[in-house]
């Protein structure tokens, strides 16, 4: 495989999407999603009135269906078959979706090769939880984001806040931390950083110093870049 592969995981609030989303535009890379993949499906599921019990149909729908993701000033415009489905997969109907098929073994299998199939020229940057430890172990930059789940509660409250929604401090903090917990130490495919993995701490640093950062480690191992 020739093309280069960015990864970027690490848990939720950390500016995981903002930071892909930058270095996909600076180099002009291919942006992979991964956390929308299941929704996607789930949602072309219900478009296609297929059976959430018909593991065998799912996945031959997995392997047929064309995802694109669009990096833009608006975020990502993420795109179904040509539709844009950028809104609709962030409904909680289409979670539940999600969840049902994310259980079949044979799904799962058809969307990792789905996300492997991302990675080509000019090259991926990719967006997740484990992009480096499973989808792409042979990433030639690895990074693995993280902050202290205090600031990313504050974030979340902040988020909250602008549209004008009431949040608790306390409630917000102890909901991250069960899920750290729970995303660190599950069987299959544990949130850890890889073991090359480039560790970077956005918890006092602006988006703009996390993309400068990463920038630096970039060009330090890939100076052809640029």
């Amino acid at each position: 495989m020739t093309a280069t592969i960015i990864t970027v995981d690490g848990p939720s609030g950390v500016g995981k999407g903002t930071l892909c989303q930058a270095l996909t535009k600076h180099f002009g890379f291919h942006l992979l999603d991964s956390g929308a993949i299941y929704r996607i499906l789930g949602l072309a599921v219900s478009q296609n009135q297929i059976d959430f019990n018909d593991e065998a149909a799912i996945t031959q729908l997995a392997k047929s269906i064309q995802i694109h993701f669009i990096a833009n000033e608006n975020g990502v415009t993420t795109l179904l078959n040509q539709q844009d489905v950028s809104n609709i997969i962030r409904t909680q109907q289409v979670a539940d979706y999600a969840s049902k098929i994310a259980v079949f073994p044979d799904v799962r299998a058809a969307l990792l090769q789905k996300q492997r199939d991302f990675a080509v020229e000019p090259g991926l940057v990719a967006d997740g939880r484990d992009m480096g430890t499973v989808v792409f172990p042979q990433a030639q930059i690895k990074f693995f984001l993280d902050a202290t789940a205090e600031e990313r509660a504050k974030r979340r409250l902040k988020q909250l806040q602008e549209k004008g929604i009431n949040g608790n401090f306390a409630q917000i903090l102890s909901e991250i931390q069960e899920r750290d917990y729970r995303d660190r130490n599950r069987a299959v495919a544990p949130l850890v950083p890889a073991d090359d993995a480039i560790l970077l701490d956005s918890s006092s640093l602006s988006i703009n110093e996390v993309f400068s950062l990463a920038l630096h480690h970039i060009r330090q191992r890939l100076p052809h870049l640029g």
